[in-house]
C-alpha cells in the first residue's frame, strides 16, 4: 500500500488546533484504539487493519510529529502532552469503553493514560490494555546508537538533518528478525510519511520520549503495578530494542496480565507477521 493509499482511507480532526489525522475502521460494537510507535505512523497497522476490524472498531491516529498529523516547530512533543491529544480525540469520537493497544511509542502514552485511570481521571471506561514490544522499561532497552544521539539536545538536530533514505532503511532492516519482510515499497511509505509537513525538524524533538522514559519512570511503572485492568502482553522474541527481557519484567509486575510470545519476529510484528500478530492480539 502506498501512502496516498493510506491517507485517503482516515480523515483530519481539530484537537487543540492541531490537525490529527485519524483511521476509523470496522463496524463491530467493540472498539479498539491504537497507539503506534516511533518514528512511524499509523501505517504500521495497513497490514493487520483487516484482521483486527473482524473484531473491533478500530481507531488509529498518528501522533502530533508523526505521519500525516501537524508537526508544529513549538511544541514541547511530551508523551503526557500525546495522551492529551488521544484522549480528547476519542472523547470528540463519543467513545464511552475501549481496548487499547500500545506498541513501541505508544505503550508509554498508554502507561500516562493508565497512571490517569488509577486516579479515576478519565471520562471513559477501558476494557482490556494490550501492551507490545515497548521499552517502558527504559533500564532495560538496548537502544540503537542513532537513537542515543537523536535524544541528544546537542547532537539530535543534526544527525536528523544528515539522515537520509539509505540510513533510514538500515536502520529499519536491522530490527526485523528477517529483513526480507519488509518491503521497499513500505519503506518509502514510512519515509515519505516521516518526512510529510517537514518531519525531519522536528523528529530530534520527539526523541526526548526516551528520556521522559526516565523522568516518569515511578509513574508510568508504578501506574502498571496497581492497574486492575486485564493486560495483554504480546511481545515478539526477536526485537533487538524492546528486549525479550522487558516482556518478562512486565508479566512478573502487572496484577492481572498473560504473556503471549510472537517467536522469530523483530520489532514491528503487525508488519513482520501481520496474520499470526493479529490471532494472538485478538484470541
Amino acid at each position: 500500500m502506498t501512502s496516498l493509499e493510506w491517507k485517503n482511507k482516515g480523515e483530519f480532526y481539530t484537537i487543540n488546533n492541531q490537525q490529527v489525522f485519524v483511521i476509523d475502521e470496522g463496524n463491530a460494537d467493540e472498539t479498539l484504539v491504537i497507539l503506534h510507535g516511533y518514528p512511524t505512523s499509523s501505517f504500521d497497522y495497513y497490514k493487520a487493519l483487516p484482521f483486527l476490524s473482524k473484531k473491533y472498531r478500530v481507531i488509529i491516529h498518528d501522533h502530533l510529529g508523526f505521519g500525516f498529523s501537524d508537526k508544529p516547530l513549538n511544541y514541547s512533543y511530551s508523551l503526557i502532552e500525546q495522551a492529551d491529544i488521544a484522549l480528547l480525540l476519542w472523547k470528540k469520537l463519543g467513545l464511552n469503553e475501549v481496548t487499547i493497544l500500545a506498541h513501541d511509542y505508544g505503550t508509554s502514552i498508554a502507561t500516562e493514560i493508565i497512571a490517569r485511570n488509577n486516579m479515576n481521571l478519565l471520562p471513559f471506561s477501558i476494557k482490556e490494555l494490550i501492551l507490545c514490544n515497548g521499552s517502558m522499561h527504559i533500564e532495560l532497552a538496548k537502544l540503537r546508537t542513532i537513537q542515543k544521539l537523536l535524544k541528544n539536545k546537542i547532537t539530535g538536530k543534526w544527525v536528523a538533518k544528515l539522515a537520509n533514505q539509505t540510513v533510514f532503511n538500515r536502520n529499519i532492516r536491522k530490527i526485523y528478525a528477517d529483513s526480507s519482510k519488509v518491503s521497499q515499497e513500505e519503506l518509502n511509505a514510512m519515509w515519505f510519511q516521516l518526512n510529510y509537513n517537514n518531519g525531519r525538524n522536528v523528529i530530534h524533538l520527539l526523541s526526548n520520549y526516551i528520556n521522559e522514559r526516565y523522568f516518569f519512570w515511578h509513574r508510568w511503572i508504578g501506574g502498571l503495578t496497581q492497574t486492575p485492568i486485564p493486560t495483554k502482553i504480546v511481545w515478539a522474541t526477536h526485537d533487538p530494542i524492546a528486549v525479550r527481557a522487558i516482556g518478562e519484567q512486565l508479566h512478573k509486575e502487572i496484577p492481572n496480565n498473560e504473556l503471549r510470545w510472537l517467536e522469530n519476529t523483530g520489532h514491528f510484528p503487525m508488519l513482520e507477521n501481520p496474520e499470526e500478530w493479529s490471532n494472538l492480539v485478538l484470541s
